[in-house]
């Protein structure tokens, strides 16, 4: 989850390498479970990438995360502007790790808002719960999920927020269906990761991330989603807001 060599600009390289990734199967060695969502073959991400968050410490992490450099902590005031929060919305943060957008978001969505912190690793979770408490967030709510669900209730969230966590989805089919269903109608989903561009990317994400901004996009929009827009915010990474379709929540 670390950024490592910076790519060229967005809009220099998109129009052709989006063409091109089309083209590529998605045969990653460490891709290992396969599913089907909505007729789609999807490859999840092999668990051995998400071991090392098992034993998850507050120093470690927080110097990984929530460092200058990395394009997502830089610009992280940018993203909150663009993932348009309002006050009294409910919002999770689904891979949140040490917190970082967690807490920004429970500061604007007070005061009647909600933020669900949500991270497989129990040990974020403590992170996320002592850093919340620490910081008087009291409308910080951590959640313990599974690769198979997000541990939300139908109809609970008005956004889901995903940040360079896509990739570590072990069952994407499961994953997206769970945010599915806890989307209110026409609730929206924020997607960032890593620009994956062979031959331009780092051999680094070229192993560890396993699909690219289209196969994405294919992904996500076979399990009820719509893509509505697509800020040109970040270089390294694309960000891609969706709206939820199809039926009430169940």
């Amino acid at each position: 989850m670390m950024n490592r060599d910076r790519i060229g600009p967005q809009e220099v390289l998109a129009g052709t390498l989006r063409g091109v990734a089309l083209l590529i199967p998605l045969t990653l060695a460490s891709a290992a479970h396969c599913e089907q969502s909505s007729g789609l073959s999807v490859e999840g991400a092999s668990p051995h990438i998400n071991r090392p968050f098992e034993a998850a410490g507050l120093e470690r992490w927080t110097n990984v995360f929530e460092r200058p450099g990395r394009e997502v902590f830089d610009q992280r005031f940018r993203i909150l502007q663009e993932a348009r929060i309002q006050t009294g919305m409910r919002v999770a943060d689904i891979g949140a790790g040490t917190g970082l957008f967690a807490s920004l978001f429970a500061r604007a969505v007070r005061p009647a808002g909600l933020v669900y912190a949500v991270d497989i690793s129990p040990g974020f979770v403590e992170v996320i719960t002592e850093r919340a408490q620490a910081e008087g967030l009291a409308n910080v709510v951590p959640i313990r999920n599974t690769q198979q669900d997000t541990g939300l209730d139908p109809g609970s969230i008005d956004l889901a927020f995903v940040c360079d966590t896509y990739h570590h989805f072990e069952n994407p089919s499961a994953m997206l269906e769970s945010i599915h269903r806890a989307l209110v109608p026409d609730g929206a989903l924020i997607l960032i990761d890593y620009h994956r561009w062979p031959g331009f990317s780092s051999p680094w994400i070229m192993s560890h991330v396993r699909a690219g901004r289209d196969q994405v996009v294919r992904e996500v929009t076979a399990s009820g989603f719509r893509l509505v827009d697509e800020p040109a915010l970040l270089r390294e990474s694309f960000f891609l807001r969706f709206e939820r379709v199809g039926g009430p929540s169940p």
